[in-house]
Order: C-alpha cells, then structure tokens, then sequence
C-alpha cells in the first residue's frame, strides 16, 4: 500500500546525546524521504549541535540537561503531533538504515493506528557487542512476561507511533526504559504492535558509540520491569 494512498503525514524524530560523529550523516539520510525532521539534542556536552546547526530544513530540539532518551522522544513526539499523523524514530548512532522506514509504512494496516517496531536483523555480527544479544532476549522476556507482546526485538530504536496516542500511554520511564515500557502499555490500551525486520550496521567497537551501561542500566530495566509486574498483578496502569 502506498503512503499517498494512506493518506497520513509522517515525520522523523531523532534523540541524540553526544552522537557528533554520526548524527550529521543520520539527519541527511533521513531527510532523502522528505518527510519533516525534528532532532532532539539531549544536553549534549560534545559538539553535536554544531554537526547539525547548519543543515537546512530540519527543527532542533535542545534539552539544556540529559535527561534520558525516553525524555527526548516525547519532546520529539509533542513537536511532531502538530505536522504529522505518525512519528518514526530513528537512533543517531547510525545504526539504522533511515529509507527501511518505507517497510514500516508499508505494513500499517488499513484503519489501523499500530506501533510499528523495525526487528533488527543480522545481531550475530562479530562486531554487535554481547550486550547488545544478551540485553535483547533479556527484555524481550521480560516485556512479554509483564503484559506486553512477544517480541523478537523490543528493544529496537526504529519504530513508527502513532500521533498523538503515543503521548497518552501513561509511559513513565524517561530513559532507555521507556522504548520497552511502552509496548506493554501499548498493549494494556489495545493498541497493536507489529514487527517488520530492517537491516542493522555495527560499527566497530571503537567507532561506535554506545551510552549503555550494563550495571546502572540492569538496575533500571528491573525497577521498570517490577513495576510493570507489579501493576499488572494489581490491575494498575
């Protein structure tokens, strides 16, 4: 199905913290599809903001502070809401391949307001970190076991949402935890989630860049999981 045919307006929103080796080449790529581009500068403290003050057409976002990438995609979302019917977020690590959105487009249903979720392929790479594997099958349990949907990649950043019904999910984690605690609120408001696979690239180790950690990230993946549990068990949102 073709997007004029779907007759919906979409738009890229991309959290970026401390990305300046990338997020340029990122923003371009996604601008090739001609959909409106919103970026959100995290309290970068590197000099992402100069990669991008001087591409043309695109809407800065900045937080003066980190704040978490689940904080900077729903500044993203409340900018995006007044242009567009969906929302397509990409990470700026340039991990992604901007143009695989096409896919997602293409597999929302008719008269369907879904979240999209784009399955990486090809984690088996020698340069895909084993946190990344491990971190994956991890939450992809974990959200299921919470009310969520089965997934293969709950964690992926390449995702379409629907406008405005992704501001209102009562999502509450505003760091990485937030992309796997919307899918189970996504579920417990009826709202579908379908899978598309897209292609993955990973840098080598030491031109990537990650902002994981494996520690403090394990602990909050699990206070947000026990609380997702827990509400579940209580019939709380």
């Amino acid at each position: 199905m073709s997007i004029k045919n779907k007759n919906n307006r979409f738009a890229f929103v991309i959290p970026v913290y401390n990305h300046a080796a990338t997020v340029a080449q990122v923003v371009k790529d996604a601008q090739a599809l001609q959909f409106p581009v919103f970026v959100v500068d995290d309290g970068s403290t590197d000099t992402t903001y100069e990669q991008i003050k001087e591409i043309a057409g695109i809407q800065i976002l900045r937080h003066q502070r980190n704040q978490g990438k689940g904080a900077a995609i729903m500044t993203g979302f409340a900018a995006a809401v007044t242009v567009a019917d969906w929302a397509i977020t990409i990470d700026a690590d340039g991990q992604h391949y901007p143009e695989d959105a096409l896919k997602l487009i293409a597999a929302i249903p008719e008269g369907m307001r879904p979240i999209i979720v784009g399955a990486r392929e090809g984690m088996i790479g020698e340069h895909v970190p084993w946190t990344s594997r491990f971190g994956r099958k991890f939450s992809n349990f974990w959200v299921w076991l919470s009310g969520g949907p089965a997934l293969l990649d709950s964690q992926s950043g390449m995702r379409i949402y629907p406008l405005p019904q992704a501001l209102y999910l009562g999502t509450k984690a505003r760091r990485f935890q937030f992309e796997v605690e919307i899918l189970v609120r996504a579920k417990r408001n009826g709202v579908p989630v379908i899978e598309v696979p897209v292609r993955v690239n990973y840098n080598p180790a030491g031109l990537r860049i990650s902002h994981f950690r494996p520690f403090v990230d394990f602990l909050r993946n699990s206070s947000t999981f026990t609380r997702l549990i827990f509400g579940r068990i209580f019939s709380l949102r």
